[in-house]
């Protein structure tokens, strides 16, 4: 299946809107790659993402999921529309310790107020590491 790019413009809008967003610069997320209904997003496993065993966090592969989605939805939307998380469903499939861990999420369904977004992280090696399922709502 082929993506559509999205416009420089809407690129432009998206990473703005990501530098924009304290908990993402705070976890240095970056937006690696973005079309119509799709964004990757990416960070380097930092020892302040793990929990006490050096595994990272499930808040911060959350995070980046949640982020990811979101960032696949803002690319389907005008500059002025908004929405937000209505549930997480995350399924942690091994753990990692190392790395750059890439997001890549899509749009499964747009509808008029809904949004229904799968993700999959991948670890540095590119193996499947974690999936997740969300469900969004225009505010």
């Amino acid at each position: 299946m082929t993506v559509k790019k999205v416009s420089s413009a809407q690129l432009k809008r998206l990473q703005k809107a990501l530098h924009t967003v304290p908990f993402a610069k705070l976890l240095e997320l970056e937006l690696e790659e973005v079309g119509t209904g799709t964004a990757t997003l990416a960070v380097n496993v930092r020892s302040d993402l793990t929990q006490n065993r050096g595994i990272v966090h499930g808040g911060a592969l959350a995070a980046l999921i949640d982020t990811a989605t979101a960032f696949a939805i803002l690319s389907l939307l005008p500059p002025r529309e908004r929405v937000t998380t209505v549930d997480l469903t995350i399924s942690y499939l091994r753990p990692v310790s190392r790395g750059r861990l890439r997001a890549v999420a899509k749009v499964v369904r747009a509808g008029r107020r809904l949004f229904v977004v799968s993700a999959e992280v991948f670890d540095g090696d590119g193996t499947l590491a974690t999936t997740a399922l969300s469900t969004y709502i225009k505010l």
